[in-house]
């Protein structure tokens, strides 16, 4: 070897021992599951959650979501996540419920009336308690929250005004026994089925109707199987991203702090994004030829059923009546007798 050339191997192994140090061995790209599609409020959330944390971080981490439920079903997740198989997992929050049950509260018929509501009870002492309870139950810590709106009804048979109307209408929801026994109190029996499923179930008319968010509707096309739209507002849906515990506490300090930081960063950007898009998307699923009804007499008789119903059946797997209170309390409503 020349003296030239053993100075121009040196200089090329020199630089790259050089990359090696400039990478950072903590680099992680974190896995993401979203149940949802493309457009929709889960995939904001998760978008505007990589671009801070890749901004805090200085481009050492990233993430890559997984949408519309590529890495299985929303519960499954949280399995896998509580096992640390999974890095996080962006999903309704009924479906952390039977997890972590003292979540359940925010998914208590007609409790959460407003996005304001939603904000108020997600960031404040509440949301934090239930974080604490979700880590300690479940293995896994909520680091954002996604606000995706009220879940309306749709279906493929009739216009829906009244719980009479309900009537003869088969309705997927969720396996989770809250809503479960609100449709119950309404006068019939829902099916329930995984959310993988929801899409071919109403194609072959397996169920007739199911009820979900505006931005969910459209990202996922349910307007090619559905042609009514009843706005119901029993269940104000929240969908936090959770990242497993054991891969939170595997960081250091300074990275823990940028995931929150952008977990916080990623629950603004998706207050703002429903504020910007639900009108905007209500028209575009009229303009597909959904029909959007209102029902009758302000949902008076939705509201007396299900709270009457479905509110004292739940008491106990919340925590007691006492925290369904302090959070009607947080956002200015009255208590319920106990």
């Amino acid at each position: 070897m020349t003296l030239l050339n053993g100075i121009k191997t040196f200089a090329a192994v020199a630089s790259l021992g050089a990359l090696a140090l400039a990478a950072p061995a903590s680099a992680k790209n974190f896995k993401i599951a979203v149940g949802d599609s493309g457009g929709s409020s889960q995939e904001a959330t998760g978008l505007a959650f990589k671009e801070k944390l890749e901004e805090l971080s200085g481009g050492n981490h990233t993430a890559t979501l997984f949408l519309n439920g590529q890495l299985g079903s929303e519960q499954d997740t949280v399995n896998e996540a509580a096992i640390g198989t999974l890095d996080m997992s962006l999903l309704a929050i009924n479906n952390v419920t039977p997890f972590s049950p003292t979540v359940g509260v925010f998914t208590l018929p007609y409790v959460i009336l407003s996005l304001e509501d939603a904000e108020t009870l997600t960031q404040g002492p509440i949301g934090a308690e239930l974080t604490e309870n979700t880590i300690n139950d479940a293995g896994v810590r909520i680091i954002a929250w996604t606000y995706t709106g009220f879940r309306v009804l749709t279906n493929s048979k009739k216009p829906v005004k009244s719980v009479a109307d309900l009537e003869g209408l088969v309705i997927r929801v969720p396996k989770n026994e809250i809503m479960i026994d609100t449709y119950k109190a309404w006068g019939i029996s829902p099916t329930p089925m995984a959310w993988s499923e929801t899409f071919a179930g109403l194609q072959t008319k397996v169920v007739d109707g199911q009820d979900n968010p505006y931005t969910t509707i459209n990202a996922m096309k349910f307007y090619e199987v559905q042609d009514y739209v009843t706005e119901i507002r029993y269940i104000f849906s929240i969908e936090p991203l959770i990242i497993s515990e054991q891969v939170f506490q595997d960081l250091s300090a300074e990275d823990q702090a940028a995931v929150l930081e952008a977990g916080k960063y990623a629950t603004q950007a998706s207050a703002q994004f429903l504020r910007d898009k639900e009108a905007e998307i209500k028209a575009l699923l009229v303009e597909k030829g959904m029909e959007i009804h209102v029902p009758e007499n302000d949902e008076a008789e939705f509201i007396e059923l299900a709270t009457t119903a479905v509110w004292p059946k739940f008491y106990d797997s919340i925590g007691g009546v006492e925290k369904l209170n302090a959070v009607l309390a947080a956002i200015g409503r009255e208590p319920v007798s106990q």
